[in-house]
């Protein structure tokens, strides 16, 4: 870990050659199914100094909201394909100029904004998100497919025929799932959206392909795409709009314990970071981290801390279990949280005044290069009123 003892703390820290990786693999997928585009979610990896790089393996970023097309377009340099589950009025316009493809979550938006899309001075491809009420995500809070669910346009919902002007349907229903669970989810979009498929110029499959993890049948996956692209003849493109595989295991954020605190037996290594303002997602999934250098305890574990956040919230701690050390802990030690470059910088927050961590990344030629600091008085300031 002595490439961290130099960099700033807190700082998440991408590793150039690591992401380059995960991008090989992902454009060999968009090669050999042929036919697809691979195309970055924002809302999962939006580390926007590595979008050149990002653009010269895979077809272009998907947005949520407007910042994040204009964030594609300014850094990309290329039109989003671009899904909110509400437009606004006084965004529309802009939303439009920033992409090449957009999706209605509702017929009652897609009302809305036709006549806008028909008088835009360029060609905006429109879709319809759907729900194929299918779904493996075990943890509600990310599983779109859920009962009541907000999110796409049930069958029943839909008219036997596309709507004029509308050329594609928009699936999510995956959460760091394998090619088997899509492959589940494409028999239901096709049973339930078979007629309407055929009518399609292209279909969009959402994100949470965990295509770059270890174990994930990328043959498999292939074999999928092009099945259904013979089943289908008339798509021109299939999309698939990953965000996390993009990230996956491409970085790191580092910490420092500020102070050691004990009770009834328990030693809590107070940290520099928030759990709640930088790792959110270990309270909302729930789930345990990875941390260099330590391991779950056993009975024969001797030293064994529970590690803690700065912020005010009582939950600031990992609550997925202890982690277990070599060594005791002091004050001064660098904690290091494994792949923490998706969905972590992206949902940060400025809760009790917690500044943020720095950013920076390590160069193919090992090299410590900071990227910013953003953790500035004037950047909390600015966020309130």
């Amino acid at each position: 870990m002595n490439i961290f003892e130099n960099t700033p703390s807190p700082c998440y820290i991408m590793f150039e050659e690591a992401l380059e990786a995960n991008l090989s693999i992902l454009k060999l997928v968009e090669d050999e199914a042929a036919g697809v585009s691979i195309i970055c979610a924002l809302k999962g990896f939006a580390f926007w100094h590595s979008f050149p790089l990002i653009k010269r393996y895979l077809s272009g970023g998907a947005a949520g909201s407007l910042h994040e097309a204009r964030l594609i377009a300014e850094e990309m340099r290329c039109e989003a394909h671009t899904y909110a589950p509400v437009y606004l009025e006084e965004e529309f316009d802009a939303m439009l100029l920033y992409s090449s493809h957009l999706t209605f979550n509702s017929l009652s938006q897609y009302v809305r904004f036709k006549e806008r899309v028909e008088a835009a001075p360029k060609k905006v491809s429109l879709g319809l998100r759907i729900n194929p009420e299918y779904s493996e995500i075990e943890t509600e809070l990310y599983n779109p497919a859920q009962p009541g669910s907000r999110l796409g346009i049930l069958s029943e919902a839909m008219p036997p025929h596309l709507p004029p002007g509308i050329e594609g349907l928009h699936f999510h229903s995956l959460c760091e799932n394998d090619s088997y669970a899509l492959e589940n989810c494409l028999q239901h979009f096709e049973a339930r959206f078979g007629h309407l498929i055929k009518e399609c110029k292209w279909v969009n499959m959402g994100g949470g392909h965990h295509i770059t993890r270890n174990d994930y049948n990328i043959e498999h996956l292939i074999s999928l795409l092009r099945a259904f692209k013979t089943r289908y003849p008339n798509l021109e493109e299939i999309i698939l709009e990953p965000g996390e595989a993009v990230g996956w295991q491409t970085g790191v954020l580092v910490s420092t314990v500020e102070d050691i605190i004990e009770n009834r037996g328990l030693k809590i290594a107070m940290l520099n970071i928030s759990f709640s303002c930088h790792l959110p997602d270990c309270l909302e999934m729930p789930y345990k981290p990875a941390v260099l250098g330590a391991t779950s305890p056993t009975p024969e574990s001797k030293y064994v801390y529970r590690l803690g956040g700065c912020s005010c919230l009582a939950g600031d701690f990992v609550g997925m279990g202890d982690f277990a050390f070599s060594e005791p802990l002091e004050i001064g030690d660098r904690i290091i949280f494994d792949d923490m470059i998706h969905y972590t910088m992206v949902k940060t927050t400025f809760f009790n005044g917690v500044k943020h961590p720095a950013i920076g990344l390590i160069t193919r030629e090992q090299e410590f290069l900071l990227l910013s600091q953003p953790g500035s008085y004037e950047d909390y300031k600015a966020k309130l009123s």
